[in-house]
């Protein structure tokens, strides 16, 4: 009973893990409707500058926001050099860009910090304490709080704030909320911000959980996330979260507790099978 409740809160801190990481992808689609592979790339940039700023300041202060101001800017400078020339484009053309954009992001940090695995010792100032003789981690502290400091931002700023108005409105029809005194590139851009700072946290967020950080980090979670967001329906942030907690619960429990003889990162593509033959809009998806 032990083992099964560890397995339970290893498989919520991996699902919060994913679900930051999957945060930006459905942002983006909802708004843009391109899938945005190369958001795996900032992940992963994220966490080398993250890495780079704590090894220099000794502190996470300054590494956090450093790191995650970096990623915004990232994020917006792709979408205004890269997505926005493309959108008149068929979607495959943006999709196919995105793609080369995630490869040529590793390569720049394969070749700036080197092909070895680099260690990330930061300690993260949250408690640690016992829940039915199971040591819960300050990591795991961590991981949990700041999910859900996350999503309960989301939350607040596209259902209580104007500018939520304006991104839903944006996500519905852009041209007609444009016509309708919308700023559409303001939204634009506000997304990529914010689906990029949320990136850089998760990049982050991994780097210490695991203790590890390589040019090769965001590869999983490119081709992961993108079956998150078909399986939790596609630009529905919800879904996306929802699916991402199903995810970790479901590979924590039934790979690692149930021992069953399945590669790890197959089960988010048999998920997306089988919820695409059973509700082709996702889990939370419109029609």
């Amino acid at each position: 009973m032990q083992l099964l409740f560890e397995q339970l809160l290893n498989g919520l801190a991996i699902g919060s893990i994913y679900a930051l990481i999957t945060l930006g992808l459905a942002l983006v689609y909802g708004i843009l409707g391109i899938l945005h592979v190369a958001h795996a790339g900032v992940y992963a940039v994220g966490a080398y500058v993250g890495l780079w700023l704590y090894s220099l300041s000794g502190t996470l202060l300054l590494a956090i926001p450093g790191s995650m101001i970096v990623c915004a800017a990232l994020g917006v400078a792709i979408e205004r050099f890269v997505y926005f020339p493309l959108l008149k484009y068929p979607p495959y053309v943006p999709l196919i860009s995105s793609i080369a954009l995630f490869l040529g992001l590793e390569e720049v940090c394969r070749i700036v910090a080197g092909p070895d695995l680099l260690t990330f010792p930061a300690h993260l100032p949250f408690p640690s304490f016992t829940v039915g003789g199971v040591f819960v981690s300050s990591t795991l502290t961590a991981v949990y709080s700041v999910t859900a400091i996350v999503l309960v931002f989301l939350w607040f700023v596209t259902t209580k704030t104007e500018f939520g108005l304006a991104m839903r409105a944006a996500s519905q029809d852009m041209e007609v909320a444009s016509s309708l005194g919308v700023d559409s590139q303001r939204v634009v851009d506000a997304t990529f911000v914010i689906g990029s700072a949320i990136a850089a946290l998760a990049g982050i967020l991994v780097g210490i959980y695991y203790n590890q950080v390589y040019p090769t980090m965001g590869a999983m979670p490119a081709y992961k996330t993108l079956a998150l967001i078909v399986v939790g329906g596609m630009g529905s942030a919800p879904g996306a979260v929802l699916a991402s907690i199903l995810l970790g619960l479901g590979e924590t429990l039934l790979i690692g507790f149930a021992n069953i003889p399945m590669p790890r990162d197959a089960l988010a593509f048999i998920a997306m099978i089988v919820v695409l033959m059973w509700k082709p809009t996702g889990l939370l998806g419109r029609k």
